[in-house]
This record gives C-alpha cells, structure tokens and sequence, in this order.
C-alpha cells in the first residue's frame, strides 16, 4: 500500500553540468576520479542491487519506484542524480538534492512483512543507499579499474562521502569515514537485512532484466551482474540468493579489467555504455568530459551552497 498516487521521477536540471564552480570535490578528488571511471557502472548495478536488502527500500521501489515498468528510466535517473553530487557544480546539486527529497516524500507507505510505516526520506534508509552506492563504486573501481586509491586519496574519498551525505537527509555523524568504519557498519547492518521473497525478485530484477524491458538493458545487465557479484562477500550472495561459481569470478576479473581500461582509453565507447543506462547519464557524462573551467574555479561546501542556490534562497521560495 503506498500513499502516492503516481510513480515519482527524478529529473536533471536543464542547465549543463558546471558552469557556477567545481561543486564539492574539484577535478583533482578521488571522488571525480572514481565516480566518473567507466567501473563505476559496475558499481553502480551493485548498489541498486544492494538497496533492496533494506525492506523499506524494497518495498518503496516496488510500490513506487517505478522498477518494474520502466527499469531503464530509474536507473537513469537514479545513476544521474549520484553523478551530479560528484561532480556538478554546486548549484545543479543543490537543485537536484531538493528535487529527490521532494520525489522520495511521495515515496511512502506501508512494508508488508513487518506492516511498519516506511519513508524513501528515512534517514537510516538513505544511509544505506549512500553508503552502498559509494562503496560499491570503490570497490569495483578497486577490483576492475586502475587498483586501490593512495592511503591519502582513500582518506579523502571517505571524507568527500560524508559532504555528499549532507544532499539527502542522511545524518551526517552517521556516515562512515573509513573502510573500517564502513566494516562495522555492514556488521551492524547484516542483522536488519532483508532477505523476503519481494527483496529476492528486486535484485534479480536489476541483475538480469527480462528481454521485454529491452535489448541494451537485458544484454547489459546480464554482462555486468557476474562482475558486481564478484565483488560481494559470501554472505551477501546467498542472502540475496544469486550465488555464482568461484571459477565465473576468477575468469570474469582479467576481461573486466580488460574492458574497462579499452572504455577509459576510448571515450566514444565510455559514452556508449553511459548512454546504455539512460539519456541524462550519458548527456552529463558528456557534459563533464567537455566542461571547461567554470565561472568560479573553486570547490564550495554544501551549506554555503544551500544558502545561495536552495529553495529558501531563491525569490519564488
């Protein structure tokens, strides 16, 4: 049962991807270098996937979400909304944080399982998602791109993911800052893990969506599941109930590897691949490859953003 009354869409701004400043990060983080790597796309089918382990993701994406009768326009949306908080500048990101805000409050209702009242704002909720999603594309950047950051890099990375955590309503205390920091919250998350027959048809859903959704995304997500499997502890494989062969791991790590250093060679073919997703994916990926340096060369914080670009700023408000 779900209190919205039509299925919520996120959207991009119209305007192209940074002409105010550098957003958060800037050219030289590690969180522009990993979250614009052609791994990330891996990484990115690993953390959708991963959000269904938490039942009020699961069910708000199956009530609301849209998943199920147009996966391909979710995913777009969905993957558009992380690129632009990495690398947007401040003002596009302020816009869209509130804009997902406003979709995720349409995003509610009742989890069947325990008959719990659920919200798409929840702040554990949103947690989750962020933590998944940034670490999901670290580890396959890890696994099937250049190889772990620089001890400093990683530092920073994790420091940028509690920045980006402050665009939704994720407590900002709350947000790992460490690898070993993102360990314990995974231990202390496997408990409250779902592993319902509803999170079990969502996550094979996203790994190997039926033809009919079409073409690009059957063939797609059916290339890419057995490399964001491979990323996943055990436990995570048979909780989710998509398990796969050590030798399908082993044999998939060294084509990956070759794949994506072909598409990070060859930009034709990263922006093909972004393009697979969705329209507003590969137009920002195309955006922030051709970006030159912006009005305000420099990186702003989020509440200095908010102040100038949020709602509460802007005259209509």
């Amino acid at each position: 049962m779900t209190t919205a009354s039509a299925r919520p869409q996120f959207d991009a701004p119209a305007r192209t991807i940074r002409q105010i400043d550098y957003g958060f990060f800037g050219p030289d983080s590690p969180t522009w270098k990993v979250w614009t790597s052609p791994t990330a796309l891996i990484g990115f089918q690993r953390a959708v996937v991963l959000e269904h382990f938490d039942p009020a993701l699961t069910a708000a994406v199956a009530d609301v979400g849209g998943i199920y009768t147009d996966p391909r326009g979710r995913l777009d949306h969905t993957f558009a909304y992380f690129l632009i908080a990495a690398v947007a500048d401040s003002r596009m990101a302020i816009e869209a944080s509130e804009h997902l805000m406003q979709v995720h409050a349409k995003a509610t209702g009742i989890e069947p399982i325990s008959g719990k009242r659920y919200s798409a704002n929840n702040p554990d909720s949103q947690l989750w998602i962020h933590v998944t999603g940034w670490h999901s594309v670290l580890k396959c950047y890890e696994m099937y791109g250049p190889g772990p950051l620089t001890p400093a890099e990683e530092k920073q990375y994790w420091a940028e993911c509690v920045i980006a955590a402050e665009l939704q309503t994720c407590k900002p205390a709350d947000v790992p800052t460490s690898r070993t920091e993102v360990r314990e919250y995974f231990a202390r998350m496997r408990p409250k893990l779902s592993s319902s027959e509803r999170a079990h048809r969502g996550m094979h859903y996203l790994l190997f969506t039926p033809r009919e959704k079409g073409p690009r995304l059957w063939a797609g997500s059916r290339l890419v599941a057995p490399a964001a499997i491979a990323t996943l502890p055990k436990w995570m494989r048979e909780t989710g109930g998509f398990d796969q062969p050590a030798l399908l791991d082993a044999a998939y790590r060294p084509a990956m590897r070759i794949a994506m250093a072909t598409m990070k060679s060859d930009r034709r073919l990263a922006l093909v691949a972004r393009n697979a997703i969705g329209p507003m994916t590969g137009r920002l990926l195309r955006e922030h490859l051709d970006a030159g340096i912006p009005d305000n060369p420099v990186t702003v914080t989020p509440q200095q953003a908010r102040e100038r670009y949020g709602r509460a700023a802007r005259p209509s408000a």
